[in-house]
């Protein structure tokens, strides 16, 4: 078999990152495999690992290992960022985003995607579950209860990684959306697949923890659908780009729509038959206890503050919506978590923009007073 030569041409990827934040700890592999937070709470919590809990240090620490090895092996694939010149043609970034708009493909397209996109995603799932065996390493010990909090917060926060993913896929996709809104979407996947990890994410993901948090507090009335303004009125409350999004998009119908199938935790076409039913039987509102009666099939509208209910609600969420989308059925064609990233990544844009203008018209000015 002939040998398969691989050349690269290296591209300066500073450009894409504010040189403060650069990633800690990536092993000259690409991949963030601790960011800096991360890092402390690992030698944290093996200095904290003494007398009976020091048992399980050597497993933490292979584990670890495991994680890094995991990384350096992926390194050894060709750059996302960079020109290479592969047996099956050049590939550069440019022609990596230009794959990604103008796909038409329906269904799982995990084999159009590069080999360091699925390897990565691997990657990124050892790692929570690392993490999450940290935090049980930590509760077993005994340890504060603000660290274990930190850690939990992490382990979330890569949930919100893997989710990103499914999200600017799908936006990449929307043919809604103006083409250099899907090229900017399409460059943060090439920056999320090669270093898995995303400012952008890291910014939302609490947002997006805390809604979740809020609706687990909320005691819905399925029927009258009692329940999502009290979640608009705890959202006002949470975060400034949360509330400006629940102010102005919460009218339109598709936003409306996967609102109420995540705060009720069932489908659009499960809501609009609970409805009518109610409606029929001149019965107000039930409790989630007699939704599945009620339906006829079982449901679970329990809830749950666990980061993996979060994740299996939501690619429900997601499915439904691709369906509907493929077949042109009335409903959600988004979900919530996409509708709410399309829309921080608006304002950022905007308020680059506004930036940027108003850079330049100061440096007009000086130059014409110089």
């Amino acid at each position: 078999m002939d040998e398969i030569k691989l050349e690269f041409t290296n591209v300066d990827i500073s450009e894409f990152f504010d040189q403060s934040e650069q990633p800690q700890e990536e092993i000259d592999t690409g991949i963030v495999v601790f960011t800096e937070h991360q890092r402390q709470l690992v030698h944290t919590l093996r200095d904290k690992l003494t007398g009976d809990n020091e048992n399980q240090l050597a497993p933490l620490n292979k584990r670890i290992d495991d994680l890094k090895k995991l990384a350096i092996a992926i390194a050894n694939f060709p750059s996302l960022l960079e020109r290479a010149d592969l047996t099956g043609g050049t590939r550069t970034p440019n022609s990596l985003i230009d794959s990604l708009v103008n796909s038409n493909r329906e269904g799982d397209t995990t084999l159009q995607l590069p080999s360091k996109a699925t390897l990565g995603k691997g990657f990124l799932v050892a790692k929570l579950h690392t993490f999450s065996s940290i935090e049980k390493i930590a509760r077993s010990a005994n340890l504060d209860q603000k660290f274990i909090h930190q850690i939990h917060d992490e382990t979330i926060s890569m949930m919100f990684l893997l989710l990103a993913e499914d999200v600017y896929l799908n936006l990449i996709r929307d043919t809604s959306l103006t083409m250099e809104t899907r090229r900017q979407l399409a460059l943060a996947l090439l920056l999320l697949w090669e270093h898995r990890a995303d400012q952008n994410i890291s910014d939302i993901s609490p947002v997006l923890q805390a809604v979740w948090q809020a609706r687990t507090r909320l005691a819905p009335a399925f029927g009258t659908m009692m329940g999502t303004s009290e979640l608009i009125m705890i959202s006002f409350q949470l975060d400034e780009q949360w509330s400006q999004f629940i102010k102005t998009k919460l009218g339109e119908q598709g936003v409306n729509q996967a609102m109420e199938e995540f705060l009720f935790g069932i489908s659009y076409e499960q809501i609009t038959k609970l409805k009518s039913l109610l409606r029929e039987r001149g019965i107000a509102a039930i409790g989630r206890d007699e939704v599945s009666s009620f339906l006829g099939t079982d449901v679970k509208t329990d809830v749950s503050e666990d980061y993996r209910d979060f994740f299996q609600q939501y690619s429900l969420r997601r499915d439904n919506a691709r369906a509907r989308k493929r077949l042109d059925l009335p409903g959600p064609h988004k979900t919530l978590e996409d509708y709410f990233i399309s829309f921080v990544m608006d304002m950022n844009r905007e308020k680059q923009e506004k930036d940027l203008h108003k850079h330049e018209k100061i440096s007009e000015s000086a130059a014409a007073n110089a």
